[in-house]
């Protein structure tokens, strides 16, 4: 029976009823945000990770289109990205990894393209490795209907590994230091482009150092040379030793200093070099035939590459690459065969997160991707919170 219905003889203080209502709706509201606090607390309790689960951020898994393994990715902004591999194969997305259009690169169905840099939906430069004439530099200004190639490395004896670019025009290529009499052996075969790659200059092999015994870089994902501001360029080595390249002028003149990266075998050393600024960076690397295992394999710097400081808190894996995640979710992501990890203070200490491996990654502010073995690639999901 509704009691606000008015019955003979008898009188209703309606005021006093929709008080009394008010009153046990409050105490309901009270007694289930209790509840709720309780169960919380006893999640926590039992399931300590429960919380941090919904605040670590992920990959998420993306449909290529290929089965061929990707060494490289270039994310441009949260919409377009490319990524390269073995194969000949180039990708490019235009709607946040929704879907990958494979692109064909006339006449390099046998190249193994292991970097590219790109700079819009249509603007993108590829670098391919291998002795002589397997290095190659292309480029397309059509989202990849068209590519030019712009550069054939004619010493035999030479492997590039990787390039970087200051802005569309400006660019730096390294290769490992070609094992014959030339200038050139015993050091870093260098060259740069400031028209776009229309032409590509050897840099004077006077101004870089020698290289060490069995000293080189890795081709793993595209990311032993970066690039910051206008003329800031670092290059990573390993194998003979563990050490990085510096430049302030472009490319024009060199120095190189230790690092504490443990080497020991040609398979162990720098893998990746990144930085925030022109202060502030990272390496990592270990050894690739040891994909699971890693010790003294993080270093950080903050004068800019003069000096290098082991990692407090190392992570457990071998890593080829790494990159800075900006924005709300600000950290540092580095990635290997074996998982992924991150960090929140600038490299000095690793949370592991148990994901595919991937080879190498790319970000754009906060928008980023990571792409590894039989087409693998994978968009990085910020955390949602806390961490």
């Amino acid at each position: 029976m509704n009691t606000l219905t008015k019955q003979p003889n008898q009188s209703i203080n309606v005021g006093q009823t929709l008080v009394c209502l008010h009153c046990d709706e409050d105490r309901l509201k009270s007694a289930l945000r209790l509840c709720i606090g309780f169960v919380s607390a006893v999640l926590v309790m039992l399931f300590p990770s429960f919380v941090s689960f919904a605040a670590e951020p992920q990959w998420v898994e993306q449909v290529s289109g290929t089965t061929a393994r990707l060494r490289g990715v270039s994310a441009v902004n949260d919409k377009v990205a490319w990524a390269s591999g073995a194969n000949g194969t180039c990708l490019r997305t235009t709607d946040g990894g929704a879907t990958w259009q494979l692109l064909k690169v006339p006449g390099a169905e046998a190249l193994d393209f292991r970097d590219v840099e790109a700079f819009d939906a249509n603007t993108a430069y590829l670098l391919s490795i291998g002795e002589g004439e397997k290095s190659r530099i292309y480029k397309t200004t059509d989202g990849g209907q068209t590519w030019k190639l712009q550069f054939t490395n004619r010493n035999p004896k030479a492997f590039f590994d990787a390039m970087a670019f200051w802005n569309p025009e400006h660019g730096i290529a390294v290769s490992d230091p070609p094992a014959d009499s030339s200038l050139n052996a015993g050091r870093l075969l260098v060259i740069k482009t400031t028209d776009g790659g229309a032409t590509w200059q050897q840099v004077s092999a006077s101004s870089i150092p020698p290289a060490m015994h069995k000293e080189a870089a890795f081709a793993a994902s595209g990311t032993c040379i970066t690039v910051q501001g206008r003329k800031n360029v670092w290059i990573a080595t390993g194998g003979g030793a563990a050490r990085v390249f510096r430049s302030t002028d472009a490319g024009e003149t060199w120095q190189v200093v230790p690092t504490p990266i443990a080497i020991g075998q040609p398979s162990s050393g720098i893998f990746s070099v990144a930085f925030k600024d022109g202060k502030n960076g990272v390496i990592v690397g270990g050894d690739y035939a040891k994909e699971a295992e890693a010790s003294n394999q993080v270093a950080t710097t903050t004068d800019g590459g003069q000096t290098w400081t082991l990692a407090k808190v190392l992570p457990k894996r071998f890593l080829s690459g790494a990159a800075y995640a900006r924005g709300k979710d600000a950290r540092l992501i580095a990635v290997g065969p074996a998982g992924t990890d991150y960090s929140l203070d600038n490299g000095a200490s690793w949370t592991n997160l148990s994901t595919p491996g991937y080879h190498a990654v790319s970000f754009a502010g906060a928008a980023g991707w990571a792409v590894g073995e039989g087409g693998r690639i994978g968009k990085y999901e910020p955390a949602k919170s806390g961490k």
